[in-house]
């Protein structure tokens, strides 16, 4: 679940973490699987597994470099230098940050790699940044069996609203540390993150199950919502499995329901309606090419993606703005709060919000269409000054005139590390040396694909 301070909450628990509780799985070629042709009225996806940069335009590689420089800007100007927390969300521009979250910390430790790779700062001000964040987590933030809580004071980085000890936002930290281990390799930076990541104690947030428990919190224990179906929570389950210290048992991979499927426009997919559940495990692992015993997860995304757009396509009829050019639903704040909407089969709640992150998220997946897509709303909409500092606002309506006031340090990082890996492949190569990210695949089972 993703709560945002002053928003109304779209899932029945409390503050949990961005999970989604609908979900089905895919079993596709090659995995198991029967082979799907997108219909005469479905999308053209004629190249969009291409890996970086060859099937986009130099005009179209200079907006992905402006915006990934204006979406690691949030994470540079927004961090407190004290403790090297990241705000879970601030003004679009610049500011008003008070709370931060585990998972912006998680982008924003791969956001700084990023950068120190393409020499957006200065190494001597980056890396010292990243080992007042490691140490902080190592030493001074409250901790469960290397469980983090979701939500932190960004100046004091205690517990704030009674949030819960979160499973996937502790994971989507954990990514980012490992990410920080491999690029800092052989320095006190990546000691720190190898003692941070053994600490994570998995098995116990089984907590006597076969599938993981969302979280935990003092008084109660554990929730009863449980990772036990398609969506973000497969990121817990292979950084679980790659563990050497505390490692979850092989058979929790395969323990998690897989099915049925969905079928839009000619596409069969999982659908765990808003977007970033495709996105997230993918942002760190790399399935392009690989399968499991049950599913290319890869091309899963792919057909979600591509499906969202169509999705948008038919909703037009109702919502003008959407098009083809114009598109793109996922979780996000609207007029009213934060909601999980998006699809397909599209959510009710959708009221005309765009949500560039969906595209963004996913550029990897579809790159000529998210890429189009995202550069026709900065076009189109320039009026309604979307775009700015931090590269795109979190969402808008075009059709009664919102504009968000805000960015979210997750919207901003997946569309910054999802657009970094179609260009360069940075963040891919990097997370996947670790020998973590290989033990994980191989005890899930994944081997590359044989058509």
């Amino acid at each position: 679940m993703k709560i945002r301070g002053k928003t109304i909450i779209a899932y029945p628990w409390l503050l949990v973490g961005p999970v989604i509780v609908t979900a089905v799985v895919l079993l596709l070629v090659g995995c198991k699987a029967p082979i799907v042709s997108p219909s005469a009225t479905a999308p053209k996806t004629a190249g969009v597994s291409a890996p970086v940069s060859g099937q986009i335009s130099p005009r179209q590689q200079r907006f992905l470099a402006d915006l990934e420089h204006r979406c690691f800007q949030y994470f540079w100007d927004e961090m407190n230098l004290h403790n090297g927390l990241i705000p879970d969300r601030a003004r679009a521009i610049g500011g008003g940050a008070h709370v931060a979250s585990i998972a912006a910390e998680g982008f924003g430790l791969t956001a700084l790699c990023i950068a120190d790779e393409h020499h957006w700062e200065p190494h001597r001000q980056i890396y010292p940044r990243v080992l007042t964040a490691l140490k902080f987590f190592r030493y001074q933030a409250q901790c469960v069996h290397g469980f983090y809580y979701h939500f932190l004071g960004l100046r004091h980085g205690r517990r704030v609203w009674h949030c819960a000890v979160s499973s996937i936002d502790t994971a989507l930290l954990m990514a980012g540390v490992l990410t920080v281990r491999e690029h800092f390799a052989g320095t006190a930076a990546a000691n720190m993150a190898t003692s941070i990541y053994r600490r994570v104690d998995w098995p116990w947030m089984l907590d006597g199950h076969k599938t993981l428990s969302m979280g935990w919190k003092p008084g109660t224990g554990f929730l009863p919502y449980r990772w036990n179906s398609f969506n973000e929570g497969l990121l817990i389950y292979l950084l679980g499995l790659g563990s050497r210290t505390h490692p979850l048992p092989p058979a929790s991979w395969e323990a998690w329901t897989r099915g049925p499927l969905v079928t839009y426009a000619g596409y069969i997919f999982m659908s765990c309606p808003p977007l970033f559940t495709h996105q997230y495990p993918q942002a760190w692992f790399h399935f392009r090419g690989l399968c499991d015993h049950d599913a290319d997860y890869f091309r899963d995304s792919r057909y979600a993606t591509l499906a969202n757009r169509a999705m948008c396509i038919e909703l037009a009829r109702r919502f003008p703005d959407y098009r083809p050019e114009a598109w793109g639903i996922t979780a996000s704040d609207s007029a009213a709060g934060y909601v999980a909407w998006g699809g397909p089969p599209a959510t009710p709640n959708i009221n005309g919000t765009l949500v560039p992150c969906a595209a963004g998220g996913s550029i990897p997946f579809a790159p000529r269409l998210c890429i189009e897509d995202l550069m026709a709303m900065r076009k189109k909409f320039r009026n309604l000054h979307i775009y700015g500092r931090f590269g795109f606002v979190d969402a808008f309506n075009p059709l009664t005139g919102w504009v968000d006031k805000d960015v979210l340090g997750i919207d901003q990082g997946i569309t910054l590390v999802m657009a970094e890996n179609d260009r360069t492949g940075f963040v891919w190569r990097t997370f996947m040396a670790d020998p973590v990210a290989r033990r994980a695949l191989n005890l899930a089972g994944f081997h590359k694909i044989t058509r």
